[in-house]
């Protein structure tokens, strides 16, 4: 109600909240939020943004792939209204401000001008690092595959990190310029209280991704959250970050059977024939805190005597598809610039199959091996499984099943 009293004062229209769809629009059900302040059949007038805003959007569009179909003016001489900072000793009213940010932005007129049409925009807003907005919104995205593979559905994605209270509202604006999507992590409740009631204000779709898990915990465990955001200067000097330093050197050092003296002290060794994912796999098991070595299965060379003797528990093997390693391995050789001789020995599907009867041998005469299928898996995938059954194991405590194959 401030925001079309503000407006009616300036003699000019309220806002128009559009749901028509076009090429371009959102899914129906969602919203999309146009600031209209012209006249009935007058020229659509550029939006102003501060020239940082302005090199966000312009890295932003290049990453997404989308043309540069827009126009994208960045006049030094040109000037915008500075932010006025949330102060945390006032920040309820901050519904206030955002109101008079609003109309500011409304009445204002510079050069510095942005049109941003091409794509749907998502804001991912965070105080910390933002690593887990960004994955969440990933992962969510993911389900719409079928859409932005072929472009159907265009969209931006943008992080802001270590976002401070005095950025938050000009972020904010700018979502609601651009009718964009904000998506925010805020540990800070005051700022999260901020970003629900601007966004809340200018009519942005937006989500908090911790508050109910936060909240739910809270009630759980009967005390409050600390509200300290977990962004590397946090975090960089505690256990866990050593930890995980110790096991990245580790597995660099003990990568493709390297150094098989020191299997006993892995916490995961890997088995399997060449491009099986053993290298990547171990790399990510390895940021995750695991010392993990990989031992390979090659036709005439024996496996060292260590891996027999160390803890049956922690070795996984893996298996693939013949037919799908054979592909792997001829990409493999294509990409080394590898002669037709090589070829023949190393990606024919003969040979292949060859060596993942090898394989299948050696892991049924070590039944205690646990054997992962990694043909339709991705790393993380593959990951979580040997996790949950590392886990497990070393736990002595039976869990519920999460797969027929293992």
């Amino acid at each position: 109600m401030a925001l079309l009293s503000a407006m009616k004062l300036q003699g000019r229209p309220p806002p128009i909240i559009s749901s028509s769809l076009n090429s371009n629009s959102k899914p129906a059900g969602s919203d999309s939020v146009s600031l209209n302040t012209s006249e009935p059949g007058s020229e659509r007038k550029p939006r102003k943004f501060s020239s940082q805003l302005n090199r966000w959007n312009r890295a932003r569009t290049l990453r997404s792939g989308a043309k540069l179909d827009r126009t994208i003016n960045d006049n030094s001489n040109s000037t915008t209204g500075p932010m006025r900072p949330i102060e945390s000793s006032n920040r309820s009213d901050v519904s206030t401000q955002v109101d008079s940010d609003v109309s500011s932005s409304l009445s204002s007129n510079g050069d510095n001008e942005t049109d941003m049409t091409a794509a749907k925009s998502i804001y991912i807003v965070s105080d910390g690092t933002g690593w887990t907005a960004e994955h969440a919104v990933n992962a969510a995205l993911g389900q719409f595959d079928y859409c932005l593979v072929d472009r159907g559905c265009p969209v931006n994605t943008h992080l802001f990190s270590g976002v401070e209270d005095f950025s938050l509202m000009e972020i904010i604006k700018q979502a609601a310029s651009e009718g964009a999507m904000v998506i925010y992590t805020l540990a800070d409740p005051s700022m999260a209280e901020a970003a629900m009631r601007a966004c809340k204000l200018w009519c942005i779709p937006s989500l908090e991704i911790l508050g109910p898990i936060t909240d739910s915990i809270s009630s759980h465990l009967g005390t409050n959250p600390s509200g300290i955001s977990r962004s590397v200067a946090h975090s960089s000097l505690n256990e866990d970050y050593f930890k995980r330093i110790e096991a990245i050197e580790f597995t660099i050092k003990h990568d493709d059977g390297a150094l098989p003296e020191n299997l006993e002290k892995a916490d995961i060794v890997l088995v399997g024939v060449s491009r099986t994912e053993k290298t990547p796999l171990s790399t990510y098991l390895a940021q995750k805190g695991y010392k993990v070595s990989n031992v390979p299965i090659v036709n005439g060379v024996e496996l060292p005597k260590t891996l027999f003797e160390i803890d049956p528990r922690m070795v996984f093997g893996l298996m693939i598809n013949p037919v799908v390693l054979q592909g792997i391995r001829e990409a493999r050789a294509k990409s080394l610039g590898l002669g037709s001789s090589y070829k023949t020995k190393y990606s024919e599907l003969s040979s292949v199959k060859e060596e993942l009867e090898l394989a299948k041998r050696i892991f049924a005469e070590n039944p205690t091996w646990l054997v992962i299928e990694v043909t339709e898996s991705a790393i993380e995938e593959t990951a979580a499984v040997i996790l949950r059954l590392y886990d497990e194991r070393q736990s002595n405590r039976a869990m519920p099943r999460i797969s027929k194959s293992y």
